[in-house]
Formats: structure tokens, C-alpha cells, sequence
């Protein structure tokens, strides 16, 4: 039904998709978990914050899963020079993702204020480590990362884990933290009441002038002060997976001019930061659930700004252009990438609905009394 070029086109957007669904849904539970013991003084405002969570954090965290089971499927040499490469970030992610299970289940089997504390801190960590670690990922993206292809088209990894701390990684992992915590903020003032709907209103008037002025900076930074790789010669786009048949040089400036010649792609930036422009307007104005798809736009148009500027690169190699790997040639075969279309057809719109459901269900404000006349049910 699909040829390979147009198949493996339709991955690059589904994956795309994904990416900003587990942003989005994920990104509040991260923020929340961020933003836990500060925005609950007490331990009964504590509960309150946990629940608003409580009964979907792991049904999102599904969509990381998913993200990375789509790499392997659809971009086996993405996935193992990424996995192998950044083993000792992607080991610390997990790490902290631990605390998340442990911290939601364990913290309210015991009384003891000692007890809840350390594991209040623990979800800090579980909601703080993973967005600033991820957004770091991205930022080593758009450099690029120190890796090149054998005539076999082995990766061989050249750097290291302090490598991967470069100003402008970190800039962007303080962004993936700001985002996530901004985000999580506002759908705590939306779920919440009182005292608990103050303080995160007040976080998203801190947090949001911030996260603006960093995505700006990084924008600029990009455009003016990066090279970008330029493909000179591309084989045949519907030919078999072969990093190196192409012939690829850094270009200064190759990122603003990238965007120039497509004029269109310019929208993602623009429903970047209007979005959270719009979600922090509101979000002071005390509108939560309109902030809300704001900074869902927004985390969607920033995450689409990447995605596009990179495009069609989806790993750039900083010592060898040439090994960079790309929508055209680092995919699995025409055979998988239909077979795996067809499965995702048929099953997606199902968690979807699920998922719909889920939400309705326990939809809602999360109150104090509610927490105590179900003590011995809720987190």
C-alpha cells in the first residue's frame, strides 16, 4: 500500500507523535513530582498533590515504552548507538524513574513523618532527574553526538558522560525542567483548591517568564551560532538502509537557512512560544484549563522545532558527518515498517479510547476531605 520512502516518512511523523504525547502526559507527572515539597507544606497537602496523579502517572509513563520500542522497531541503528553510546545518562534515568514506583506506593504505608519525607524526596528526584537528563539528550541532538560507522556499519561511540555536559546540553536540560515543572504546575491549579491552587499559580508566575527567555536563548543560539550538516548527495530514498552512501558537509548558518527555505516549519516555533506565552497569561489570570492546552501547544511546537530542524537527520554525528544517520537511512526494512504500521493501526485507537476513559473517570478536583474519607485507597 505504502513505498518504502513513503512508509518510512509516516514513521518519522508517528514517532514524532509520540515523542510530544509522552511530553505532554508525562511532563505534568514529572513537574508535579518536581514540584511536591514545595507545593504541599503539610502532609495531608502532600496526599493531595500525589492524587492528582495517583491514578494515571502509570499509564503516561506507558508512552516512554512505547517511544523507545518504536526506536528499536523502526531505527535499530538509532536506538543502538543511542543505548550504547549514552548507557551511563540513560542508566541515571532510570535510576531515578525507580524512585516514581517505590515513592507512589510505599510512602503512605507507614505514619512517620521521617518516613513520608524521604520518599516526598524521592519523587522529587523521580520528577526532577528525568526531564533535565532528557532535555540534556536533546540538546546533544542538535550538536551532535561524537560517534562514527565502520565499513560494516558498526557505531563506535567516541565520548564520554562529562562530554555530554556542554553548555549549550545544559541549557537545554534546564529547559526540559522548566517545561516540565511550568507544566505540572498548571495542571496542579487546575486539579486542586485553596492553598495548594495558590502556590502553583505562583510557581507558574516564576517558572514561566524563565522557561520563555531559555527557549528564546536556545532558539537564537541555534540559528546564529551553530553549523548544521547539509546533504550533498542522498541515494535513492526508497533504496536499502546505508548510513554511508551519502556524502554530507557542516554548512554555518545551515539552521537558519534550513527553516528559511521551508517557510512553513516556522509555525512550530511560533506555536512554541505562543503557546506557553498563552499558558502563562492564563495560568496568572487563574484559567488553568485553558493554560493547560496552551502549554500543550507549546511543548508541541517546541518539541515540532526540533524535530523539523533536524529533519532529515535523526542522529547527527559531530566527528563524522557522514555517519550521521537519517530518516532514509537508518530505518528496518519496507517488510517491518508495514507490519508494524498495521499493528499500531489496529491497537492504538483502542489505548487511546482507554485512555479517554481513564481520564474521565477521575476527573476532577482533588480536596483534602476527599483524601481523608478514602485514606486507605488513594496514595
Amino acid at each position: 500500500m505504502f513505498d518504502y520512502e513513503t512508509i518510512r516518512l509516516i514513521w518519522w511523523v508517528f514517532i514524532g507523535v509520540v515523542a510530544v504525547a509522552f511530553a505532554v502526559t508525562e511532563g505534568f507527572d514529572f513537574g508535579i513530582g518536581a514540584l511536591l515539597p514545595f507545593v504541599g507544606k503539610t502532609d495531608l497537602e502532600r496526599r493531595v498533590v500525589i492524587n492528582t496523579v495517583g491514578a494515571t502517572w502509570e499509564g503516561n509513563q506507558v508512552w516512554l515504552i512505547l517511544l523507545g520500542g518504536a526506536v528499536f522497531a523502526i531505527w535499530p541503528p538509532v536506538y543502538a548507538t543511542l543505548f550504547s553510546g549514552l548507557y551511563v545518562a540513560m542508566l541515571l534515568v532510570l535510576f531515578a524513574l525507580f524512585f516514581r514506583p517505590v515513592g507512589f506506593d510505599y510512602r503512605s504505608k507507614l505514619e512517620n513523618p521521617q518516613w513520608r519525607n524521604a520518599w516526598d524526596w524521592g519523587l522529587f528526584v523521580g520528577g526532577a532527574v528525568p526531564p533535565l537528563l532528557l532535555g540534556v539528550l536533546v540538546g546533544n541532538l542538535i550538536v551532535g553526538l561524537p560517534f562514527h560507522l565502520d565499513a560494516d556499519l558498526r557505531a563506535f561511540y567516541t565520548g564520554s558522560f562529562w562530554s555530554l555536559l556542554n553548555p549549550f546540553a545544559l541549557l537545554c536540560g534546564f529547559i526540559g525542567l522548566a517545561t516540565a515543572t511550568f507544566h505540572g504546575a498548571i495542571f496542579l491549579q487546575w486539579r486542586t483548591e485553596n492553598a495548594i491552587r495558590q502556590r502553583a499559580r505562583r510557581a507558574v508566575g516564576l517558572i514561566g517568564p524563565a522557561l520563555l527567555a531559555a527557549l528564546a536563548l536556545a532558539l537564537g543560539w541555534v540559528l546564529l551560532g551553530m553549523e548544521r550538516p547539509e546533504i550533498i548527495v542522498l541515494p535513492a530514498t526508497d533504496g536499502p538502509s546505508n548510513p554511508l552512501a551519502k556524502t554530507v558537509a557542516l554548512a554555518a548558518g545551515g539552521w537558519l537557512k534550513h527553516f528559511l527555505a521551508h517557510p512553513w516549519m516556522l509555525a512550530a516555533p511560533a506555536l512554541g512560544f505562543g503557546g506557553l506565552g498563552a499558558a502563562y497569561v492564563l495560568g496568572k489570570a487563574d484559567s488553568p484549563a485553558a493554560a493547560f492546552l496552551g502549554s500543550a501547544l507549546g511543548i508541541g511546537g517546541a518539541l515540532s522545532t526540533v524535530g523539523l530542524g533536524l529533519f532529515p537527520f535523526l542522529l547527527i554525528s559531530s566527528t563524522d558527518p557522514r555517519s550521521s544517520l537519517t530518516v532514509w537511512d537508518a530505518s528496518s526494512s519496507h517488510t517491518t515498517l508495514l507490519l508494524a504500521f498495521w499493528i499500531t493501526v489496529v491497537f492504538l485507537p483502542i489505548v487511546l479510547l482507554y485512555t479517554r476513559w481513564v481520564y474521565r473517570v477521575i476527573w476532577g478536583a482533588v480536596t483534602e476531605k476527599q483524601v481523608m474519607q478514602d485514606t486507605h485507597t488513594l496514595y
